[in-house]
C-alpha cells in the first residue's frame, strides 16, 4: 500500500516540478557559453558585440555571465537571442531552443478576498452594481417615507377629531 502511495506522490512532486527545474539553470550556462565562445571566435568586445546588435551591454553581460537578476524575462530574451544569433552568425535557433520560460512564483502577502479581484469603477459589472444599489436605496427611502407620512395623517386625524 505504501509503495502505490509513494508512486503517486512521486508523481504528483514531479509534476509540481516540471515548471521550475534544476534544468533551467543548466541551459542558461549552455547559452552563456555559446555566446561568449561565439563573440571570441570572431574577436569582438562586448562593447562592440553591443554597437552591432543594439543590445546594451549590461544585457549582453548579464547573458554571458547568467546573472539572473539583470537578464529579462522570457518573452524579452527571447528577441535578444534571435538578434545575438544574427550578429554572432550562429546556426539558426541555436539559442532559442536552449532558452526556457521561466514561471515566476509569487507569493501572495494576505488573503485574496473576491472584492479585490473586480474592478468596480471602470466596468460595466460595476455600472450595474451602482444601479441597484440606487434602486434600492430609492425603494428603501420610499417604504420609509410613504410609512411616517401614513403614521402622520393618522395622527392629524387623530388630532382633528379630539379637537372637535
Amino acid at each position: 500500500m505504501n509503495i502505490l502511495k509513494n508512486l503517486f506522490l512521486l508523481n504528483k512532486k514531479s509534476e509540481k516540478n516540471r515548471d521550475i527545474s534544476p534544468e533551467l539553470v543548466d541551459q542558461y550556462i549552455e547559452i552563456a557559453k555559446l555566446v561568449k565562445e561565439a563573440r571570441i571566435q570572431q574577436n569582438l568586445t562586448v562593447g562592440e558585440l553591443s554597437y552591432i546588435s543594439k543590445i546594451p551591454e549590461r544585457i549582453i553581460n548579464s547573458i554571458e555571465n547568467n546573472n539572473k537578476n539583470i537578464r529579462p524575462g522570457y518573452p524579452f530574451i527571447r528577441s535578444i537571442l534571435i538578434k545575438l544569433e544574427e550578429c554572432l552568425v550562429l546556426k539558426k535557433n541555436t539559442l532559442l531552443k536552449l532558452a526556457v520560460k521561466e514561471k515566476k512564483i509569487i507569493k501572495k502577502a494576505g488573503k485574496d478576498f473576491v472584492f479585490s479581484k473586480f474592478d468596480l469603477i471602470n466596468t460595466w459589472q460595476g455600472s450595474l452594481l451602482y444601479f441597484f444599489i440606487l434602486v434600492l436605496t430609492i425603494f428603501i427611502l420610499k417604504r420609509y417615507f410613504i410609512l411616517n407620512v401614513n403614521v402622520m395623517e393618522i395622527q392629524n386625524i387623530e388630532n382633528q377629531m379630539v379637537d372637535k
